[in-house]
C-alpha cells in the first residue's frame, strides 16, 4: 500500500515514528531471545490485564501504555510495523514529533482501555501496537480526507497499480474491524482495540486541528 504525501517546503527530520519502530522491534527481539519463563514474566508485568485495572491501583493503568510496545510473535509485530511506518510518517510530517507522540501514546492507551472494557476474559493479556496504529489510520483520514491510497492489484500475470480514495478503502477496513468485533471472530485478537484506536485517533486529530491549521493554513480542508 502506498499513500499520497504532499510536497514539503523544507527538509524535516522525523524522529518519533522511527523511535517507535526501534522500540517495538528491539523489545520484540529481546523477548524472542529471552527464556520462556522470563518472557512470560515480562508479558505478565507489562501487558494490559483487564481484570487488574483498578482505581485503587494507579500503577495498573501504566500498563495501558507499556503494552503498546509488546508483541506476541513476529507476524504480529511485522504487520503492525508496516502500517506504523506508512501512516506514522504521513501523520508525523504534519503533527511533528511531540504531538505525534502524544497522539500515539494516548490513543493507544485509550484503545487498550476500550478493549479491556469489552474483554470476554479478564485474565487474557492485551498487547501490541494495533490500537495505536489504528489511531494513526484514523488521524490520517481526518487530516487528509481527500487523499488517495495506492494499491497493487494482481490481474493474472500482471499487477496493476491503482489509486483509491482513502475514505473508501479505510472505510471498508473500519467496517471489517467493527464486524469482527461484534462477531468476536478469530479469538486471541483484540479487534475492539482497532475500533477504539481509530475513533480516538480521529478525536485527537480534531483536538490538534487548530494548531495544525495555524502552521499550515492551506494544507487542510477545514477551518
Amino acid at each position: 500500500m502506498f499513500i499520497q504525501l504532499e510536497e514539503r517546503a523544507r527538509r524535516q527530520w522525523l524522529w518519533a515514528t522511527p523511535l517507535a519502530l526501534i522500540l517495538c522491534m528491539g523489545l520484540a527481539t529481546w523477548l524472542q531471545l529471552a527464556g520462556t519463563v522470563e518472557r512470560n514474566q515480562l508479558l505478565a508485568a507489562y501487558a494490559t490485564m483487564p481484570g487488574q485495572l483498578s482505581l485503587q491501583q494507579p500503577s495498573s493503568w501504566i500498563n495501558l501504555f507499556t503494552a503498546l510496545f509488546l508483541h506476541a510473535d513476529w507476524t504480529h509485530l511485522l504487520g503492525n510495523m508496516l502500517f506504523l511506518a506508512i501512516f506514522g510518517v504521513a501523520t508525523e510530517r504534519i503533527l511533528r514529533g511531540w504531538r505525534w507522540s502524544f497522539l500515539w501514546l494516548l490513543s493507544g492507551a485509550l484503545a487498550n482501555l476500550g478493549a479491556s472494557l469489552l474483554a470476554g476474559d479478564p485474565r487474557a493479556p492485551i498487547i501490541g501496537a494495533s490500537g495505536a496504529v489504528s489511531a494513526l489510520i484514523g488521524s490520517y483520514l481526518f487530516l487528509f480526507p481527500q487523499a488517495k491510497l495506492g494499491i497493487m492489484l494482481p490481474l493474472g500475470l500482471y499487477v496493476q497499480f491503482v489509486r483509491v480514495p482513502a475514505l473508501y478503502l479505510l472505510g471498508v477496513w473500519l467496517l471489517l474491524q467493527i464486524l469482527l468485533t461484534v462477531g468476536e471472530q478469530f479469538a486471541g485478537v483484540a479487534w475492539s482495540a482497532h475500533v477504539f484506536g481509530f475513533a480516538s485517533g480521529m478525536a485527537l486529530a480534531w483536538v490538534l486541528r487548530p494548531w495544525v491549521y495555524r502552521r499550515r493554513p492551506n494544507s487542510l480542508p477545514f477551518r
